[in-house]
């Protein structure tokens, strides 16, 4: 009879705190220990349409970049949408899905272990019987947490976590970590936690790359025209620039920065052409006024896209910083990078030891 698999839940306690870019790195690592690993997301949020079975597109890419064979690519149950909220709500939706969570999931031919990905929070998903704690009672599963870093105050969200999940709690990665406190975290933070009973297996330094975001996801987001350069959209935005100060502040600004997109209005032509000269991804005008010729053929030369949006400056950045906010690991240079930051930071060996879980092979 083949042994059952372990396994792993990865949980926040807030959404885009970094699950998916934790299960890239950590399936990297466990692959180099000779595991068999297993792959599931129960309760899905970006769903391709109109899908039958349902494709979430974070397992679908996970899938993809880890080459995952499909016997080892579990079913989403659930698409979390406000369609499935009131069907559940009005009673039309009547699943079990604690019962098909058990049917689809607990299965002897998985491997050593399945890291499944959590729900947003800790609460989301009770609606339907597939919260953190639900899930992970429901397939015996440990739980790693993983926490995006705001300041030492974020303790007590920890705290507050350890009391919920309990002994089911293996440890957690503090991701996010500006530079200037990863000497608070790993001192005073870490020690804390240990104390606490909650094991800290990873801290991550706060990476510009990794909460990047595509110029082609700030056009979608802004519903923006691209006036040149619509081949250039997969380039890399790491920072938000406002140029409405005048040209010689504007060089000195934009000099400081990397890899920016700025905002400025489409009659600010001198920002624009300072823009252009620095390290600018793409250039952003409102007040729907068209650029001169001779800024989109100087952009044209530099390869920068540039786009025009209906909407106030103030509107514009909301809506870039909230992209920002919410930024998704689906470039293969942020693949890489979260490999490297996990291979760097996260203690793999500490967290088999304590699933009990032995690597197929060692890990050089």
């Amino acid at each position: 009879m083949p042994k059952s698999p372990k396994y792993l839940l990865i949980g926040s306690t807030e959404a885009s705190s970094g699950k998916s870019a934790t299960i890239l790195g950590l399936f990297h690592q466990l692959d180099q220990m000779g595991l068999d690993v297993a792959y599931g997301k129960p309760l899905g949020k970006c769903l391709k349409e109109s899908q039958e079975p349902l494709i979430e597109e974070d397992v679908e890419f996970i899938a993809q970049s880890l080459n995952l064979p499909a016997n080892r690519v579990l079913p989403t149950l659930l698409a979390l949408n406000e369609t499935t909220l009131q069907q559940r709500l009005g009673g039309e939706d009547k699943t079990d899905y604690q019962q098909s969570l058990k049917s689809q999931y607990l299965q002897n031919t998985l491997g050593d272990l399945v890291v499944l990905e959590g729900a947003a929070n800790l609460s989301e998903g009770g609606l339907f019987d597939l919260s953190l704690m639900q899930v992970a009672d429901a397939v015996d599963a440990g739980v790693l947490l993983v926490f995006r870093y705001k300041s030492l105050l974020s303790i007590e969200a920890l705290l507050s976590a350890k009391q919920l999940i309990g002994e089911r709690l293996i440890g957690v990665i503090i991701n996010d970590v500006p530079p200037e406190h990863l000497q608070a975290v790993d001192n005073i933070m870490g020690p804390f936690l240990e104390g606490q009973g909650i094991p800290v297996l990873g801290v991550l330094p706060k990476s510009s790359l990794l909460r990047s975001v595509t110029v082609r996801e700030l056009v979608h987001q802004l519903n923006a025209a691209v006036l040149c350069c619509a081949d250039r959209l997969n380039l890399l935005v790491e920072s938000l620039a406002i140029g409405a100060m005048n040209v010689n502040a504007a060089v000195k600004y934009f000099r400081k920065r990397q890899n920016m997109a700025v905002i400025t209005g489409g009659d600010r032509v001198e920002i624009q052409q300072a823009a252009l000269e620095t390290s600018t991804q793409c250039l952003i005008l409102t007040g729907q006024l068209p650029p001169p010729p001779f800024i989109l053929n100087r952009a044209e030369e530099l390869e920068i896209p540039i786009l025009s949006v209906d909407l106030d400056t103030l509107s514009t950045v909301e809506i870039i910083d909230s992209a920002f906010g919410q930024v998704r690991v689906h470039e293969p240079v942020k693949v890489e990078c979260v490999r490297h930051l996990m291979a760097e930071n996260f203690d793999i060996k500490r967290l088999l030891s304590l699933m009990d879980l032995k690597p197929g092979k060692t890990l050089s």
